[in-house]
């Protein structure tokens, strides 16, 4: 058997399309300051629930949700260039997988990423994959708490 790669690389193709929302948005954030959040968009139970707390944080000051889409495939853009340049980046993971930021610790430099895994603040569903596997109101409450839990450590 061989050694999986540890590294490679995922080629986009290049679009001529621009995200008008994303444009607006990404330039009004750059020049306000704001510190863009972004998170785990997987189809799980965990991802879903990164992705909930994530909105959750981007509505407090001084936080805005980024579009990672946006960010990895449109590099040139106002919302890719305001997450690039931002200088501090909250990303919350789904999980120990940490798809997104061993990602963004490439684009934005570790350095700059402040990293936080959702599931090991809530520890429930490690049996479970798909997002509805859970009603509604307990999705939101976990999130709830995950991004209270976010908020908190970021004031430290």
């Amino acid at each position: 058997m061989t050694k999986p790669n540890e590294n490679f690389t995922v080629k986009v193709s290049k679009t001529g399309n621009s995200c008008a929302a994303g444009e607006k948005a990404g330039s009004k954030n750059l020049e306000e300051g704001k510190i863009p959040v972004l998170s785990c968009e997987g189809a799980c139970i965990r991802g879903e629930i990164a992705r909930l707390a994530a909105n959750m944080v981007a509505k407090e000051e001084p936080y805005r949700r980024g579009c990672h889409g946006e960010l990895f495939t449109v590099p040139a853009s106002a919302l890719a260039m305001w997450i690039k340049t931002a200088g501090k980046v909250v990303l919350i993971d789904g999980c120990f997988l940490r798809c997104h930021g061993r990602i963004l610790e490439n684009l934005v430099g570790a350095e700059n990423l402040v990293q936080f895994d959702a599931y090991s603040l809530y520890k429930k569903y490690s049996d479970l994959f798909y997002a509805d596997s859970i009603p509604e109101k307990e999705r939101l409450e976990t999130a709830r708490m995950v991004a209270d839990s976010v908020l908190a450590e970021l004031k430290r």
